[in-house]
Protein backbone atom coordinates (compact mmCIF):
# COMPACT_ATOMS: atom_id res chain seq x y z
CA UNK A 1 0.00 0.00 0.00
CA UNK A 2 1.55 3.04 -0.69
CA UNK A 3 1.79 6.54 0.53
CA UNK A 4 -1.48 7.68 -1.85
CA UNK A 5 -3.86 4.46 -0.61
CA UNK A 6 -2.91 4.98 2.89
CA UNK A 7 -3.97 9.09 2.59
CA UNK A 8 -7.11 8.03 1.23
CA UNK A 9 -7.52 4.78 3.62
CA UNK A 10 -7.15 7.47 6.59
CA UNK A 11 -9.79 10.22 5.14
CA UNK A 12 -12.40 6.91 4.81
CA UNK A 13 -11.53 6.47 9.06
CA UNK A 14 -11.51 9.90 9.62
CA UNK A 15 -13.75 10.12 12.99
CA UNK A 16 -13.30 6.30 13.76
CA UNK A 17 -11.30 5.45 16.61
CA UNK A 18 -8.51 3.78 14.24
CA UNK A 19 -6.70 6.33 13.35
CA UNK A 20 -5.96 7.43 16.86
CA UNK A 21 -5.41 4.08 17.98
CA UNK A 22 -3.24 3.00 15.33
CA UNK A 23 -0.91 6.14 16.20
CA UNK A 24 -0.73 6.25 19.53
CA UNK A 25 0.27 2.05 18.77
CA UNK A 26 2.92 3.73 16.46
CA UNK A 27 4.29 6.79 18.99
CA UNK A 28 4.67 3.77 21.49
CA UNK A 29 6.74 1.68 18.98
CA UNK A 30 8.43 4.29 18.04
CA UNK A 31 9.67 5.74 21.13
CA UNK A 32 10.42 2.07 22.70
CA UNK A 33 13.20 1.62 19.47
CA UNK A 34 14.45 5.54 19.35
CA UNK A 35 14.76 5.99 23.48
CA UNK A 36 15.91 2.41 23.85
CA UNK A 37 18.39 1.84 21.05
CA UNK A 38 18.50 -1.90 21.33
CA UNK A 39 16.84 -2.74 18.41
CA UNK A 40 13.20 -3.93 17.10
CA UNK A 41 12.53 -7.17 16.60
CA UNK A 42 9.22 -8.54 14.36
CA UNK A 43 7.61 -11.78 14.53
CA UNK A 44 4.56 -13.51 14.04
CA UNK A 45 3.49 -16.70 14.14
CA UNK A 46 4.37 -20.42 12.10
CA UNK A 47 1.64 -19.85 10.03
CA UNK A 48 1.53 -16.02 10.15
CA UNK A 49 4.61 -14.00 9.35
CA UNK A 50 4.22 -10.21 9.27
CA UNK A 51 6.65 -9.49 5.78
CA UNK A 52 4.51 -6.66 4.71
CA UNK A 53 4.68 -5.01 7.95
CA UNK A 54 8.52 -5.71 7.66
CA UNK A 55 9.00 -4.51 4.29
CA UNK A 56 6.98 -1.05 5.46
CA UNK A 57 8.92 -0.80 8.86
CA UNK A 58 12.50 -0.59 6.75
CA UNK A 59 11.01 1.97 4.12
CA UNK A 60 9.68 4.20 7.25
CA UNK A 61 12.62 4.03 8.82
CA UNK A 62 15.02 4.83 5.46
CA UNK A 63 12.39 7.89 4.95
CA UNK A 64 11.68 9.25 8.08
CA UNK A 65 15.47 8.86 9.29
CA UNK A 66 14.86 7.06 11.77
CA UNK A 67 17.00 3.57 11.55
CA UNK A 68 15.74 2.07 14.34
CA UNK A 69 12.45 1.55 13.11
CA UNK A 70 13.72 -1.35 10.61
CA UNK A 71 13.03 -4.59 12.23
CA UNK A 72 14.86 -8.11 12.53
CA UNK A 73 12.54 -10.52 11.11
CA UNK A 74 12.38 -13.41 13.42
CA UNK A 75 10.96 -16.65 11.08
CA UNK A 76 10.04 -19.69 12.43
CA UNK A 77 11.12 -22.02 9.78
CA UNK A 78 13.87 -19.70 9.06
CA UNK A 79 17.45 -21.92 7.54
CA UNK A 80 21.03 -21.25 7.61
CA UNK A 81 20.99 -21.50 3.63
CA UNK A 82 18.50 -18.43 3.76
CA UNK A 83 19.40 -14.72 2.80
CA UNK A 84 20.87 -13.20 6.04
CA UNK A 85 17.61 -11.05 6.34
CA UNK A 86 15.77 -14.03 6.32
CA UNK A 87 17.43 -16.43 8.33
CA UNK A 88 16.74 -15.27 11.90
CA UNK A 89 15.11 -18.02 13.96
CA UNK A 90 13.49 -18.11 17.05
CA UNK A 91 16.47 -18.76 19.09
CA UNK A 92 16.81 -14.83 18.58
CA UNK A 93 13.63 -14.59 20.62
CA UNK A 94 15.71 -16.34 23.81
CA UNK A 95 18.83 -13.95 23.53
CA UNK A 96 16.28 -10.96 23.60
CA UNK A 97 17.48 -8.72 26.22
CA UNK A 98 16.85 -4.92 27.88
CA UNK A 99 16.92 -2.26 25.68
CA UNK A 100 15.30 -4.34 23.06
CA UNK A 101 11.54 -4.17 21.48
CA UNK A 102 9.58 -7.04 20.16
CA UNK A 103 6.69 -6.41 18.35
CA UNK A 104 4.66 -9.77 17.78
CA UNK A 105 2.03 -9.75 15.30
CA UNK A 106 -0.62 -12.77 15.03
CA UNK A 107 -4.33 -13.05 13.57
CA UNK A 108 -4.56 -15.69 16.21
CA UNK A 109 -4.05 -16.41 19.52
CA UNK A 110 -0.11 -17.71 19.72
CA UNK A 111 1.18 -20.99 20.81
CA UNK A 112 2.39 -22.17 23.44
CA UNK A 113 5.99 -21.80 22.09
CA UNK A 114 5.76 -18.52 20.89
CA UNK A 115 4.44 -17.33 24.50
CA UNK A 116 7.48 -18.96 26.24
CA UNK A 117 9.50 -17.30 23.81
CA UNK A 118 7.74 -14.12 24.73
CA UNK A 119 7.40 -14.63 28.40
CA UNK A 120 11.17 -15.02 28.30
CA UNK A 121 12.20 -11.93 26.38
CA UNK A 122 10.04 -9.78 28.51
CA UNK A 123 11.55 -11.80 31.73
CA UNK A 124 14.60 -10.44 30.61
CA UNK A 125 13.73 -7.31 30.06
CA UNK A 126 12.53 -6.41 26.57
CA UNK A 127 9.77 -4.34 26.15
CA UNK A 128 6.61 -6.43 24.17
CA UNK A 129 4.00 -5.13 22.21
CA UNK A 130 1.60 -6.97 20.21
CA UNK A 131 -1.08 -6.78 17.53
CA UNK A 132 -3.87 -9.16 16.79
CA UNK A 133 -6.77 -10.34 18.52
CA UNK A 134 -6.11 -8.58 21.66
CA UNK A 135 -7.22 -10.85 24.45
CA UNK A 136 -5.59 -14.14 25.78
CA UNK A 137 -2.07 -14.31 27.18
CA UNK A 138 0.02 -12.58 24.79
CA UNK A 139 -2.24 -9.48 25.30
CA UNK A 140 -1.78 -9.81 28.82
CA UNK A 141 2.15 -10.08 28.36
CA UNK A 142 2.41 -7.16 26.47
CA UNK A 143 3.47 -3.77 27.40
CA UNK A 144 0.80 -1.77 24.60
CA UNK A 145 -1.23 -3.56 22.39
CA UNK A 146 -3.04 -3.12 19.76
CA UNK A 147 -6.18 -5.15 19.35
CA UNK A 148 -7.66 -6.31 16.00
CA UNK A 149 -10.32 -8.77 16.70
CA UNK A 150 -12.17 -10.57 14.03
CA UNK A 151 -15.39 -8.78 12.40
CA UNK A 152 -13.95 -5.28 13.10
CA UNK A 153 -14.17 -2.96 10.02
CA UNK A 154 -10.48 -3.36 8.94
CA UNK A 155 -8.20 -6.64 8.75
CA UNK A 156 -4.76 -7.15 10.33
CA UNK A 157 -2.63 -6.42 7.52
CA UNK A 158 -4.51 -2.75 6.54
CA UNK A 159 -4.27 -2.25 10.54
CA UNK A 160 -0.18 -3.03 9.94
CA UNK A 161 -0.11 -0.14 7.13
CA UNK A 162 -1.80 2.16 9.10
CA UNK A 163 0.80 2.09 11.89
CA UNK A 164 4.02 1.50 9.69
CA UNK A 165 2.57 4.73 7.92
CA UNK A 166 2.39 6.41 11.55
CA UNK A 167 5.96 4.96 13.12
CA UNK A 168 7.49 6.62 10.48
CA UNK A 169 5.26 9.79 10.60
CA UNK A 170 5.76 9.93 14.14
CA UNK A 171 9.77 10.67 13.99
CA UNK A 172 11.70 13.34 14.87
CA UNK A 173 12.23 16.00 11.75
CA UNK A 174 14.16 14.87 8.92
CA UNK A 175 16.62 16.74 6.80
CA UNK A 176 15.32 19.82 5.18
CA UNK A 177 15.10 17.95 1.92
CA UNK A 178 13.08 15.24 2.92
CA UNK A 179 10.56 17.11 4.51
CA UNK A 180 10.45 18.97 1.54
CA UNK A 181 10.04 15.09 -1.07
CA UNK A 182 7.19 14.19 2.20
CA UNK A 183 5.45 18.08 1.57
CA UNK A 184 5.67 17.37 -1.76
CA UNK A 185 3.78 13.31 -1.76
CA UNK A 186 1.49 14.95 0.58
CA UNK A 187 -0.17 17.80 -1.48
CA UNK A 188 0.15 15.24 -4.83
CA UNK A 189 -2.04 12.19 -2.76
CA UNK A 190 -4.40 15.79 -1.63
CA UNK A 191 -4.47 17.49 -5.50
CA UNK A 192 -5.28 13.11 -6.69
CA UNK A 193 -7.99 12.38 -3.89
CA UNK A 194 -9.64 16.00 -4.74
CA UNK A 195 -12.96 16.29 -6.60
CA UNK A 196 -12.83 17.72 -10.41
CA UNK A 197 -12.90 21.78 -10.46
CA UNK A 198 -16.66 22.86 -11.62
CA UNK A 199 -16.35 23.37 -15.32
CA UNK A 200 -16.44 27.20 -16.37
Amino acid sequence: MDAVRVALLREVLAGTEWLGATRRFAGVLRGSVVSHGGGLLLVGTPEYEPWHLAAHLVDEAAWSGTPELAPTLVRHDARPTDPAHLSVGPGRLAAARRGETLLVVSPDRPGAPLLEHVNDARRAGATVLSLGPGEGELAAMAHESLAVPEGTDLDLDTVQHLVSAAAGENAVPTPRGRRRFRDRLSRLADQLTAPPPARW
